[in-house]
């Protein structure tokens, strides 16, 4: 079965959506063909800001900064009782870009699933900058890719029209968040669904299947 997975290494939800369907396939013991595809949150934002996470998100949503601090705090707990560490308010906001490219080389390696745990968690557990070309390399290299391959790619314009490929599909789509899976290129489960959920809908699919 195979899950294409739309979502951003910057979105808490995308992490914690993953890490539930990984938990689903578990019970139901099938290995999923699960594939990466990019999908910007925020397109627009510099490689470096001055401003700090919590203060990003109050402007945004129009939180104080106690709101916000408070929905970090369970967001946290939620990822805790599935085995992941975030660090939210100290969290390095970034343009991800750079880092949906690197995933597109890594997905054509095979090892796509590899590099985007490795990013998630270099974001929301290690707070690294994923914006930043030396820490891209590091990652990358660390899941097994070629360091002057990384370093090609990050000096060029290569994979670019993958990652905006990707938008475009989604945007096509008509997918407004993320993380959005769709399932054998035919139905779409919006969000980060917990596990029953998920094994339910893939039991469908799979009942279906045999049908």
């Amino acid at each position: 079965m195979r899950i294409d997975i739309w979502s951003d290494v910057a979105c808490p939800w995308c992490y914690l959506g993953n890490r539930y369907l990984e938990i689903a396939a578990e019970e139901l013991g099938v290995e999923l063909d699960v594939h990466f595809r990019a999908f910007e949150l925020s397109p627009d934002s510099p490689v470096t800001s001055s401003k700090t996470m919590p203060e990003i998100l109050a402007s945004k949503y129009a939180m104080s900064l106690e709101q916000v601090t408070t929905m970090e705090a369970q967001m946290t707990e939620r990822a805790a009782a599935v085995g992941l560490e975030y660090h939210l308010l100290s969290v390095q906001p970034t343009n991800t870009f750079d880092a949906h490219r690197v995933a597109q080389l890594a997905e054509t390696l095979g090892l796509g699933i590899e590099m985007a745990k490795a990013l998630f968690d270099a974001y929301f557990t290690k707070n690294e900058l994923l914006g930043d070309h030396e820490t891209l390399v590091t990652l990358a290299t660390s899941v097994g890719i070629d360091e002057q391959r990384v370093r090609s790619v990050l000096n060029s314009d290569e994979f670019a029209d993958d990652v905006r490929a990707d938008e475009l599909e989604a945007q096509e789509a008509g997918f407004t968040g993320v993380p959005t899976m769709v399932v054998d290129g035919r139905f779409a489960i919006p969000g980060a669904q917990p596990p029953d959920v998920l094994v339910r809908l893939l039991s469908r699919v799979m009942e279906n299947d045999r049908a």
